[in-house]
């Protein structure tokens, strides 16, 4: 059974919006609403699977800019299936989690409403088959998460993690746009399956290689890979239920999603490939150890999720058929057991009152059921058999060892980091719920049904993927691993390989994983006090560039904002002043016009200049006012001469209104002092406005000596009374053809209006109080 794109692709966003507009209004229930809205979703996509195959897909286009070469749409393929799918899904579970984990918690509605509109955001995000769509609903996701993270937001540590998260990933966000308008200039469109099918174009294109770099920086910054992997631990801050969907199963993996959506473009480049294996690496391994450093179980948990994402990257960068695979299996298992173990360790948190893995122990009697779920996504974890994430290291080993000379390095980091994680593994499940019962703040109990609900089911599918892997593959994995690779790729799903030497590689990573779980007590003091990893943090560096960017900003601020009425006059003539003889130097534009016989009219411009000159050596406000007043009258004059009486007139009114206006003012105001510049400062003044003079004076030359282009008056006489139906052109002008501009300045002198007179009521208000 299939159901139409429209329906399959466009309902869920919708039910989604309305959704969280709901929850705004709900009092009672509403956590359990949006679980309910996310499990319609996930059904919706999983009656819209039977359409999505290796070769085929889902389209619904719903916008489009066709002169910009703009697509917009959405799209179902076999890789958005897998993330649409573990969106929903999780999302439900966690929601259903949420309505018990923060019962009698008066912000729940806003939290659900704020998750509702993170999941609309991934689902947009993952269907979306316009750089543009995608762009938006990218941004949208790091703005959901910033108000996720800062729930808490009377706590500093929350205010800061969130605004740590937003800097980082909004600052990815913006190089992602400019490599993704990079990209879709070189492809000639915006469609996402346009531009993977002009990889050739987009390959060829001067810019391929910084487009690649920003789109790849965008991706990491999102995922958490190295040198940026410090905001994920610090977004623990948030409540347990938002790490579990944000930094599990859905946000983190965007970036991870995007870098396998343009794999097909760019799998075959050299470069490509050693920027994501690297980086991949580098990012395993420090999460590697971080985790080992950390007694807090949600950091522990985002430690791993950075050592995961870090696979995830390096998979993709080997780009094979096999590593596809493998990518694409390790991406479903890590959401199954990640998001079980994040909640479980809400739950654990939540009925002992701490998450302090060094002073827990022997809580499985307490709580069974909670033990249960920990250690049946444990095992996943771990990767031992007959669970999904022993295939997944299976295949991830022997993608590992058939990259050719590289194979050993590969292979001994992985052997490592998969050391650590069945050594979390065991101290997520074993240190945790058995030995010796220690005492906690509460007294532990398992929770109600609703909170057991999600990581049981969750670690549960891990069990049951293990014991049937090809249906898992001919599913969900082959479509994804086709889209990935931009071409079908049939690598079987095995639970047993026989005895092989990835067998052996595997057992000893199980043995030297205990090992690090029975030192781990010891280990993790060690590891902690170590300054170097301390020394070393990227987190420090992103600290000291926030303070470098504040002292900066703190330095600009007091060399602009200076409090002086002159200097800011000073700059803002400047700057017109040089703007445009700056344009005219470099366009050539500097000219001159030929020499005209003397106009006798042009004495009408002498008193604009004695006018001027008398207004900047007046010493008094009074004379300076008298003196503006003769360069208005001057100008009226000079109108007057040249045949606009119309005009002249109202200069003349305006220029006696606003003296008259002046002078009365200043008389009843006790303003004594006169000008009080220094000899410098005067001189300072006087070059400004002689710069600003001459630049004028250059730009009405070079406009007298260009030719007179006469098309546009004639355009307006033309038009004026069949158009505007009036004979003066200048009033048809300013109502019609100017309409809006002349709306605008009526506005702005209606609310300068206004301004004044609410000023003076508050004035006279004022006066009466006081006396």
């Amino acid at each position: 059974m299939s159901i139409a794109p429209s329906l399959a692709l466009g309902l869920p966003l919708g039910l989604g919006l309305a959704g969280a507009i709901a929850a705004t209004m709900m009092k009672r229930g509403v956590a359990q609403a949006g679980a309910a809205v996310a499990a319609l979703a996930f059904l919706l996509y999983l009656l819209a699977a039977p359409g999505v195959t290796e070769t085929t897909d889902l389209r619904f286009g719903f916008w489009s800019v066709p002169s910009l070469g703009v697509v917009g749409g959405l799209r179902l393929d076999g890789l958005s299936l897998v993330f649409v799918l573990l969106i929903t899904g999780i999302g439900a579970l966690v929601l259903l989690y949420a309505s018990r984990y923060l019962k009698g918690d008066t912000r729940l509605p806003r939290l659900v409403t704020l998750l509702l509109i993170f999941m609309v955001a991934m689902l947009g995000a993952v269907t979306a088959d316009d750089v543009v769509t995608l762009f938006v609903f990218w941004e949208l996701t790091s703005l959901a998460s910033f108000f996720l993270v800062a729930y808490d937001h009377e706590k500093p540590g929350a205010r800061k993690a969130a605004l740590q998260a937003l800097l980082v990933t909004g600052g990815g966000g913006l190089a992602l746009l400019a490599g993704l308008i990079l990209v879709a200039m070189a492809a000639g469109t915006t469609s996402l399956s346009g531009i993977i099918a002009a990889r050739e174009a987009v390959l060829a294109h001067p810019a391929a290689i910084p487009a690649m770099l920003l789109v790849v920086l965008g991706c990491f910054t999102k995922s958490a890979q190295f040198p940026f992997q410090f905001w994920l631990p610090n977004a623990m801050a948030a409540p347990t239920p938002v790490s579990a969907y944000l930094h599990s199963a859905t946000m983190v993996k965007l970036g991870i999603y995007l870098l396998a959506r343009l794999n097909p473009v760019y799998q075959h480049e050299a470069f490509w490939q050693e920027l994501l294996t690297t980086a991949g690496l580098l990012t395993t391994a420090v999460g590697a150890i971080y985790a080992l450093r950390e007694s807090d179980l949600k950091r522990v948990l985002a430690w791993t999720t950075v050592t995961a994402l870090g696979s995830l990257t390096m998979l993709i960068g080997l780009a094979p058929a096999l590593s596809a695979t493998a990518a694409v299996t390790f991406l479903l298992v890590h959401a199954l057991y990640k998001a079980a173990l994040f909640l479980v360790a809400g739950i654990v948190d939540h009925e002992t009152g701490t998450r302090d893995a060094a002073a827990l122990g022997g809580l499985r009697r307490a709580m069974p059921l909670t033990a249960l779920a920990a250690v049946l996504a444990a095992l996943s974890m771990a990767g031992l058999p007959p669970f999904v994430g022993f295939v997944a290291k299976e295949i991830i080993y022997e993608a590992k060892l058939a990259t050719g000379g590289a194979a050993g390095l590969f292979a001994s980091i992985g052997f490592l980091v998969n050391a650590a994680m069945v050594a979390i593994a065991g101290l997520l499940s074993w240190r945790l719920f058995f030995g010796p019962l220690r005492p906690t703040p509460a007294t532990p109990h398992d929770p109600p049904k609703s909170m057991l609900a999600g990581p049981i089911l969750l670690a549960g599918l891990g069990l049951l993927a293990g014991a049937a892997p090809s249906l898992v593959g001919a599913w969900l994995v082959d479509g994804a691993v086709a889209a990935m690779l931009g071409a079908p790729a049939a690598v079987p799903l095995k639970l047993w390989h026989g005895f092989t030497p990835v067998l052996a590689l595997s057992a000893a990573t199980i043995a030297l994983g205990l090992l690090l779980l029975l030192a781990w007590g010891r280990l993790m003091p060690r590891l902690r006090r170590a300054s170097a990893f301390d020394r070393f943090d990227t987190a420090r560096l992103y600290d000291r560039a926030l303070a470098g960017l504040v002292a900066w900003a703190e330095g600009t601020t007091r060399l602009v904002q200076h409090g002086s009425l002159r200097g800011y006059m000073q700059v803002l003539l400047l700057v017109a002043a040089l703007g445009p003889l700056a344009v005219l130097v470099a366009r050539g534009g500097l000219d001159l016009p030929e020499a005209a016989p003397l106009d006798f009219r042009a004495l009408a411009f002498l008193p604009i200049a004695l006018g001027a000159i008398a207004a900047a050596v007046a010493r008094g406000t009074l004379a300076a006012v008298m003196a503006t007043g003769l360069v208005g009258f001057g100008t009226a004059l000079v109108f007057l001469t040249f045949g606009a009486p119309d005009v002249a007139l109202t200069q003349f009114t305006v220029e006696v209104l606003l003296i008259v206006i002046l002078a009365t003012v200043l008389i009843r105001l006790p303003v004594r002092a006169r000008d009080v510049r220094t000899g410098r400062q005067r001189t300072v003044d006087a070059a400004v406005a002689g710069a600003l003079g001459l630049s004028v004076a250059l730009v009405l030359l070079a406009v007298l000596a260009a030719p007179f282009d006469p098309r546009l008056g004639e355009w307006f006489g033309a038009e004026s009374v069949p158009g505007g139906h009036g004979r003066n052109v200048v009033n048809v002008i300013l109502v019609d053809f100017r309409a809006l501009d002349t709306l605008g300045e009526i506005a702005v002198l209606a609310i300068a209006a206004f301004s004044v007179i609410a000023l003076l009521r508050a004035s006279g208000r004022g006066a009466r109080v006081g006396s």
